[in-house]
């Protein structure tokens, strides 16, 4: 046998060594597997039509123990596994809408109960009756029926539907009836722990208590302070992992699961996660590449299909839990359906976001399985155990099927909407200098809560050179402040158009950009320690006004833009016979909605009519709040008492406008005067083009 010969053999009998050498226990090839799969399963799976994460669950049946054993379920599953669960409920409460869920926190109430109870009673019923189980282990059963886990909002998620009203009763409910069958599970632990005694009971409430009032109270104050101080994006991302982990270890603390603890540290920081931000998508990205399939496919993995036909017990159980727990969800959401006359596909949502079952089901049936009774069986046994495996798979798998169907429907609707197509139609592109470096970050995250998600036009970030003698160092510090703007632009999904330009002067290259590349809107700012008076109304801004007649904003920001916690907005007399009245009201707005703050106008008789009719029509309505004063002067308007937190917006007109008054004359000195510590955006709306038309400060309509 030759040299080569022998040497092939012993290759190939290495390798089919290894690839015999099943389940894998290495670390290190295990976490390469899992990414794989994380990889190509939604690429194959999506072909078949099969749901992305019923395709991870399956991926997990078919690599687990019971399937071709092909990884071993070590301590990673479980650290992950942890990791991805807290993560969905740490996201389902930070993509809430919280002026919808207040606005809707009786109906998720009314759902929460009926969809706790009504489980309970058809759980308590089919236990005792269909599977001969006692009181206390169908009382059990039932919470577990009872409970949910929010497993198809990445999907709803995806869609960005985070705001139906149909998914924000879904998720306040689901906070009601895991808390409820939480309950019920610490009670009956605590009857065979012997702890069962008032003692025990008044600690308990106490210490739930107390620790939920620090995560609601405590922790929004601690996560300002730090997003405040702390700028870098990476800080900001572990800070915020952080105390989801510390909310979920606090519940756990005080004998409740700690994915209630992740969904309230997901709810108590949503004012400070602006929905279009850096920090936002880093976050929705990072749970929904690694953390959240990695815990699917660990669910997967002890999912034991052959037991099913090991026995017709074990089939029975599995069937009656399935269907007990499909029959009672539907119920749930059928019935809340018709107390508020919500549609059929609204109710198929509800339904859909609230059938699954994994974690607090598996809690539950854990627990209920190590309880070892006085004749030596156990609360939950083993059919129970496997019954609750393969009734979690299946409603799993419903539960993906219509929240799918369901989202589907919604975005089909609101795509077809004419008011929503005359809202992404219009043309949005907001222009952003940036030659101070320092003010950057704070300006482009403006833009971003401004901005309209629907649009997709992206921004344009613009260095202006003067073409002089140190025009090749200006245009290398212009380059890295353009790459710094579309870094940060780019972390929230938002395109950004680099452009540099030479030119005379600053004001001529922005004018210059604006006609080139057809921006809508002007956003600049400057250092906050630079001179107040100069800042702001010096011959930049004078001279922009002058050369452009699209909306301008000059912002000074004292703190970071997420960590605004309310909006004062002072409105000229005549202002809603401006062309770009409905464009900055609207603006202003949704940076109220992204912030997730009240809103006040300001405003006269006149404008508040206006005001009323725009602020109907925004899905933000209800954050606004309206102070009608009729005869008070502008100048008079702006002395008021304004938090060192909250921003300041300030409707000022180019001189010859019709709400042009003579009080902006002295603008800067009663803004020194009132807002000394406030962070400001002076906006100057859009008019008409001044090209086609005649002003009272060029009346011959010459330039």
């Amino acid at each position: 046998m030759s040299r080569g010969v022998r040497f092939f053999l012993t290759v190939m009998n290495r390798l089919l060594t290894f690839a015999l050498d099943l389940p894998v226990t290495a670390p290190v090839w295990i976490f390469f597997i899992v990414m794989i799969i994380i990889l190509f399963a939604p690429i194959v799976l999506g072909k078949l039509k099969i749901p992305h994460i019923i395709g991870m669950i399956l991926a997990g049946v078919l690599i687990g123990e019971h399937g071709f054993n092909i990884l071993e379920r070590d301590s990673s599953f479980e650290l992950f596994g942890q990791v991805g669960l807290y993560y969905i409920m740490f996201l389902a409460g930070l993509e809430m809408d919280m002026e919808d869920f207040r606005k809707n926190k009786v109906k998720g109430l009314v759902f929460g109960l009926l969809t706790f109870f009504i489980p309970m009673g058809i759980g308590i019923w089919s236990g005792i009756s269909l599977l001969g189980q006692s009181l206390v282990s169908a009382t059990l059963l039932a919470s577990m029926y009872a409970s949910h886990t929010l497993i198809a909002y990445p999907i709803v998620s995806r869609y960005g539907l985070a705001r139906q009203r149909s998914v924000t009763i879904s998720i306040g409910g689901t906070a009601v009836t895991v808390t409820l069958a939480l309950i019920v599970l610490a009670v009956i632990s605590g009857m065979y722990k012997g702890s069962t005694g008032s003692a025990y009971w008044v600690s308990f409430a106490i210490k739930v208590t107390i620790l939920t009032l620090a995560i609601v109270f405590l922790l929004p104050m601690v996560g300002r302070w730090f997003f405040r101080k702390y700028e870098d994006a990476v800080m900001q991302f572990i800070f915020v992992l952080a105390m989801v982990f510390l909310g979920g270890g606090l519940m756990s603390m005080a004998g409740m699961e700690g994915i209630l603890g992740a969904f309230l540290v997901g709810m108590v920081l949503n004012p400070l996660v602006p929905k279009v931000s850096p920090l936002m998508n880093r976050l929705e990205f990072v749970g929904n590449a690694l953390f959240i399939p990695y815990f699917l496919i660990g669910v997967g993995m002890i999912i034991d299909v052959k037991s099913l036909f090991a026995g017709g017990e074990a089939l029975k159980v599995a069937v009656v839990m399935t269907v007990a727990a499909t029959v009672s969800k539907w119920l749930a959401a059928f019935f809340t359906q018709k107390i508020y006359r919500m549609s059929g596909n609204e109710r198929m949502m509800i339904f859909g976001l609230s059938n699954a079952q994994a974690a607090a089901t598996l809690a539950a049936v854990l627990i209920g399985h190590e309880i070892i009774l006085e004749n030596g069986e156990r609360l939950l046994n083993d059919n129970v155990l496997n019954g609750t495996v393969v009734m979690i798979l299946f409603t799993c798998v419903i539960s993906t099927i219509m929240t799918e169907r369901a989202a589907r429907k919604f975005a089909l609707a609101e795509s077809t909407l004419p008011h929503e197509k005359e809202d992404t139609g219009g043309k949005e592109r907001i222009l952003i200098p940036v030659a101070n470096p320092e003010t950057i970050e704070n300006l482009v995250n403006m833009a971003l809560v401004i901005k309209n998600p629907k649009s997709k036009d992206g921004i344009i970030a613009l260095n202006v050179i003067n073409d002089g003698v140190n025009a090749d160092a200006g245009e290398s510090a212009g380059r890295r402040n353009l790459e710094k703007a579309a870094m940060i632009a780019s972390a929230a999904d938002v395109k950004t158009d680099m452009v540099c330009r030479y030119d005379m002067n600053i004001a001529s290259g922005i004018v210059h950009t604006i006609k080139e590349y057809g921006a809508t809107d002007l956003v600049i700012g400057l250092h906050q320690k630079s001179n107040f008076l100069d800042s702001f109304f010096g011959s930049l801004t004078g001279n922009l006004l002058k050369g452009t007649y699209r909306e301008v904003m000059v912002a000074r920001l004292m703190m970071p833009v997420n960590t605004l916690k309310g909006i004062q907005v002072v409105v000229p007399a005549l202002a809603e016979y401006e062309t770009g009245f409905a464009r900055w009201v609207n603006q202003v707005l949704r940076m109220a909605g992204q912030l997730g703050c009240r809103i006040r106008f300001a405003a006269d008789v006149s404008s508040a009519a206006s005001l009323r009719k725009i602020i109907a029509k925004s899905e933000y309505a209800t954050l606004a709040e309206i102070l009608e004063e009729e005869k008070r002067p502008f100048a008079d308007r702006m002395d008021m008492k304004v938090r060192s937190e909250q921003l300041v917006v300030v409707v000022s007109a180019r001189n010859g406008s019709i709400s042009y008054d003579l009080a902006f004359d002295r603008l800067p000195a009663l803004l020194n005067k009132n807002f000394a510590n406030n962070s400001l955006l002076i906006v100057y709306p859009e008019q008409v083009d001044r090209d086609d038309v005649m002003t009272i400060s060029n009346p011959v309509n010459n330039n």
